[in-house]
């Protein structure tokens, strides 16, 4: 790369941009650091990256790319590897499959002759939309090419040519925007025999480059999990299993406490069972008994909840998962202005820059501080409802472990609302979605202070030793600024807000917080208040009160929906209006229809408004999946433009939790991790043998000492059945899984319910 030119890296699943980084200022050697985590909703074949140069009037010039087939994504998952990088060329920018029909035929009625018939499937959007396709079938020998073209199909990525072409094989055989070719030897046919089969378009040439200069290189770090979701009857015994680990005694003896204790290095396995856990209503019980026997094994009160057990990683994911929207309400507003408004806060003595003023930098922190404190402390009424049941059952059983101790019911809420999740939230704001992009490293310094001092605040009692806790004398002197006993006062009022039995009913004046905005293509129906029926570039934006877009960002609103008002947000058949990623936001008026950029956004867009609008009264129970046009809805023919809709709404599941897990996907992911440990259970099966048989523990096997095991005949006997049922499980697998279909063949690329992320 050139020294003078800045940069950016995007992230593509086929054709088709789903991410892009910051752009990186000139430099030869370009480290745009930045983590994007994503659910993959549609098949694709590879997962790029390119890397552009800004040059003269922000044009952007392609530097070069890497690309991953799918079928390669293992491969180098969990790992860093450095991939080089290989010319952007239009010729081999390709996705796609293509199914033809062929027949050789050697009594010849007319010539010698071979027939195809064309059907594609998932060509690329141009521009954001779809092309009109055509086809060109080309019958090459090294004396001769003869080559005949399908009629053009209109805006479509599936076009169906339903032609036949003829070609005489009695000799030698061997600019518009390419989309593929596939090149398939006529030696394969035999006579009178029809092949019928997929294959993938390939570049032109089979993909053959030539030598290029060498581009330079790209360093990823990808993580790629696959897993193939059976039908909802398979997952029914493991499910159950799990969701009766609440009641068992004791609770280390449940499914659910087996698979955190043989997964305890790996940080996400608990997050598909507390995924589980949640949708059914049953996490808090399994969490508090958790709790209970981790408060049984803790000896200090000040050492509670500071570790990395199955109770603070079960808390922790939860948090996440429904305290989304709350951080949102709660820390965004502030979190931009730190971001955009950008004043220095540097008040280290060693970090200081020529010309600092530390008196200015330090009131500037100051101010920060006081606006991300008093947000927190003033938000009880947004915390959610499952999270004051857990923060309410957490300070029960402290209070019960250390009854002389009058400050631990409230360090073991604090231990998790201000240290594991404000406080997280404030130093990483994009692991939160409160930011598109990391943030600068000097505004990410100013966050790092302010998390600190945060952290601090919210550790109610003995703040004087938490003062001392301090490596830095910078940062001590900065805290004594701070009124302890208002700042002690307002903490314990916030954590018994949060932790009471006390209804608290929000006053509905809080400020409105933007969940997501972007630039969408809208499409009203009708011509009333939602606009012309022609696409237009627009600014979508949802608040935690209403949907508006605008001619561009910062203008004014063209149109306001009140979020009370939405009555369901799903998805639209592409063969509504020849476009892909569209949704539509059914409301009281007519419908509003959208077209995301990528298939990305539009799962972020579905997810945030249903998120916003599930708990409404007027939701639909039926919804149609396409317009209405001449008279009719183009999905079930009716010609009432009132008529019911004819496809189930997405399904509306606990209002408190405003959650869409799919839980046969969470079940498989167990699956997977108790299979890819199924030595650990074996060696937990082995312990708890020996340990019934000589009646009690034996210390002399360290194997053994890794796993919780309180009363070994349970353990046994839930092991047992989680044997049984995995056994099961692996069955119905080998059944479905068909290792058969190749490349070329009718079956090869047909799959039972591949889901995937990033």
């Amino acid at each position: 790369l050139s020294v003078d030119l800045c940069t950016f890296c995007t992230i593509s699943l086929d054709q088709e941009e789903v991410f892009r980084t910051k752009v990186f200022d000139k430099s030869v050697s370009p480290f745009y650091g930045e983590d994007f985590y994503f659910e993959i909703p549609r098949p694709f074949q590879c997962l790029s990256f390119y890397v552009y140069a800004k040059i003269v009037f922000q044009r952007e010039l392609s530097v070069g790319k890497v690309s991953i087939r799918k079928d390669d994504l293992c491969k180098y998952s969990g790992k860093e590897h450095w991939f080089s990088l290989h010319p952007v060329d239009p010729n081999s920018e390709v996705q796609g499959k293509v199914h033809l029909e062929m027949r050789l035929n050697e009594v010849i009625t007319e010539n010698g002759s071979v027939g195809q018939h064309l059907v594609c499937q998932g060509l690329p959007l141009i521009s954001g939309q779809n092309c009109d396709p055509y086809a060109t079938v080309s019958l090459v020998g090294p004396a001769r090419s003869d080559q005949k073209k399908t009629k053009v199909k209109k805006k479509t990525s599936n076009p169906h040519f339903e032609e036949t072409f003829f070609f005489e094989v009695n000799s030698n055989l061997a600019q518009d925007v390419f989309l593929g070719e596939t090149r398939v030897p006529v030696k394969i046919l035999r006579n009178d025999h029809i092949h019928k089969a997929w294959y993938l378009l390939q570049p032109k040439g089979n993909g053959s480059k030539s030598k290029s200069d060498d581009l330079g290189s790209l360093r990823l770090k990808l993580t790629y999990i696959e897993d193939t979701v059976l039908p909802s009857a398979c997952y029914t015994p493991l499910c159950n299993l799990l969701l009766k680990s609440p009641d068992v005694k004791p609770i280390s003896a449940s499914a659910a406490h087996i698979l955190g204790d043989i997964c305890r290095e790996r940080y996400e396995a608990v997050l598909p069972m507390v995924r589980l856990l949640l949708h059914h209503n049953r996490f808090v019980p399994f969490v508090s008994a958790v709790a209970a026997l981790e408060l049984d094994n803790t000896q200090e009160a000040n050492t509670i909840f500071r570790g990395n057990s199955l109770a603070t990683r079960c808390i922790d994911d939860m948090m996440k998962i429904v305290g989304k929207n709350y951080l949102a309400v709660t820390l965004k507003p502030v979190i931009d202005e730190i971001c955009e408004s950008n004043k220095t806060c540097e008040i280290d003595p060693i970090k200081l820059k020529e010309g600092d003023n530390v008196e200015v930098n330090k009131e500037n922190l100051q101010g920060y501080v006081q606006k991300v404190f008093s947000s927190i402390t003033q938000s009880s009424s947004s915390c959610p409802p499952l999270m004051c049941d857990v923060f309410r059952s957490l300070r029960h059983l402290a209070c019960k472990r250390f009854p002389a101790d009058p400050h631990v019911q409230y360090s073991a809420v604090s231990s998790f609302v201000f240290l594991r999740f404000f406080a997280v939230a404030v130093l990483s704001p994009h692991s939160f979605q409160l930011r598109s992009h990391h943030p600068d490293p000097e505004i990410s310094r100013t966050l790092t202070l302010i998390s600190k001092t945060i952290q601090t605040l919210g550790s109610w009692g003995s703040l004087s030793k938490k003062l001392s806790s301090f490596k830095e004398t910078y940062m001590y002197d900065f805290f004594k600024s701070f009124q302890e006993e208002k700042c002690i006062e307002k903490v314990k009022k916030f954590l018994d807000e949060i932790s009471s039995n006390v209804s608290k009913e929000s006053s509905g004046l809080e400020d409105a917080v933007v969940l997501k905005e972007g630039e969408v293509q809208k499409r009203g129906q009708g011509r009333k208040r939602l606009g012309k029926k022609n696409f237009k570039k627009r600014w979508l934006r949802v608040t935690n009160r209403e949907l508006s877009y605008h001619k561009h960002k910062g203008k004014e609103a063209l149109c306001i929906i009140n979020v009370k008002n939405i009555q369901a947000v799903e998805k639209l058949d592409e063969s509504a209006f020849n476009r892909k990623n569209m949704f539509q936001v059914v409301h009281s008026e007519k419908p509003l229809y959208v077209q995301a950029g990528n298939c990305v956004e539009a799962s972020e867009w579905l997810e945030v408004l249903g998120q916003v609008s599930r708990c409404n009264e007027g939701r639909l129970a039926t919804f149609h999946p396409s317009n209405y046009t001449s008279g009719a809805w183009q999905c079930c023919r009716s010609q009432s433009n009132n008529a019911p809709g004819c496809k189930p709404c997405t399904s509306v599941v606990v209002a408190n939790l405003q959650l869409d897990i799919d839980c046969d996907r969470e079940t498989e992911r167990i699956f997977s991790l108790l299979s890819s440990n199924d030595t650990k259970l074996q060696n937990m099966e082995d312990a708890c043998a020996s340990m019934a048989v000589y009646q009690g523990p034996q210390r002399e096997q360290e194997d053994y000492s890794k796993f919780t095991i309180q009363e070994p005949k349970e353990t046994f006997q839930t092991l047992k059945q989680l044997r049984n049922v995995m056994e099961e499980l692996q069955r119905q697998h080998n059944i479905r899984s068909d290792n058969t279909a190749q490349y070329g063949s009718l079956r090869s690329f047909t799959w039972i319910s591949p889901r995937s992320s990033k």
